[in-house]
């Protein structure tokens, strides 16, 4: 499956379609191996807010223009960027990597990421704020930045050992040791592994099929497993009886039993 490639601009840019339910969200700058530049984290955190604020939007779907899915950040332009004392993501949106910084909105909707070819550094840590990670078998990663005496600030530190187990994750966190797409799939970073043709269409499929479910209880659902990683299983089994009580007087809990009677798909409204 191809999507069109728009031109992007020399310091590149975030590239959005609308397929149904489904916001495809591109990383558009394949000339630099889709480097990271603050124009692209912000158009990015806007694309996140977008999947979050439209109401029609159901699932959200992170992929890359080019061979690669991102070498990373670049660097040079980041660091000239941070001297001015602003922020690369503007306070008020949705934070892509989702780990709950102060001043940012958590995503409610669910991401699916395709990755393919060099997924480094930044490319790993938006993987680990997704919710399903397919991977294409050519993939190659790395967490690099002990190598040039600096640490991973978008997640990696946080999240890479609740996946991958603490051994696991400091093999690859303090060496920056480059590994593939089938020890990702060990390590529990992605959930599938296919060819390159296929990796596309596979992960339209997943967003679709997760489109087609009840919005509100698919959100309700990534709530309570969210909070229960963040907040403890305590916490989150406090908080099920209202989420419950606020599906079961919904249209689309009343659609889902008229489904079931009727012996056919749900039609879902999301209210």
């Amino acid at each position: 499956m191809q999507i069109d490639i728009p031109n992007p601009p020399p310091e590149g840019c975030i590239s959005c379609e609308v397929r149904g339910h489904v916001l495809l969200i591109g990383i558009n700058r394949p000339a630099k191996r889709n480097g990271w530049t603050p124009a692209m984290f912000q158009q990015l955190a806007e694309a996140y807010t977008r999947l979050d604020d439209e109401p029609e939007l159901r699932v959200g779907l992170l992929h890359a223009f080019g061979e690669h899915f991102t070498a990373g950040l670049d660097l040079p332009v980041i660091a000239e960027f941070m001297k001015s004392g602003q922020k690369v993501i503007p306070a008020g949106l949705v934070e892509p990597h989702d780990y709950g910084l102060p001043g940012y909105r958590r995503r409610t909707k669910p991401m699916v990421a395709a990755v393919k070819g060099i997924c480094f550094t930044v490319g790993i840590e938006l993987m680990l704020g997704a919710d399903i990670v397919v991977a294409a078998d050519s993939s190659r990663f790395a967490q690099m930045e002990v190598q040039r005496c600096i640490m991973p600030t978008g997640g990696a530190t946080l999240r890479m050992h609740q996946s991958a187990g603490w051994g696991n994750a400091m093999r690859w966190l303090l060496t920056g040791d480059e590994f593939d797409a089938h020890e990702a799939l060990r390590l529990g970073l992605v959930q599938e592994v296919m060819a390159s043709e296929d990796l596309l269409p596979r992960a339209i499929e997943l967003a679709n099929r997760i489109a087609r479910q009840a919005p509100l209880g698919v959100q309700a659902t990534l709530m309570s497993a969210r909070l229960a990683r963040m907040e403890g299983e305590a916490v989150a089994a406090a908080a099920l009886p209202p989420m419950v009580d606020k599906l079961l007087n919904s249209e689309d809990a009343k659609e889902g039993v008229r489904a079931m009677v009727e012996k056919r798909p749900g039609v879902f409204k999301g209210i």
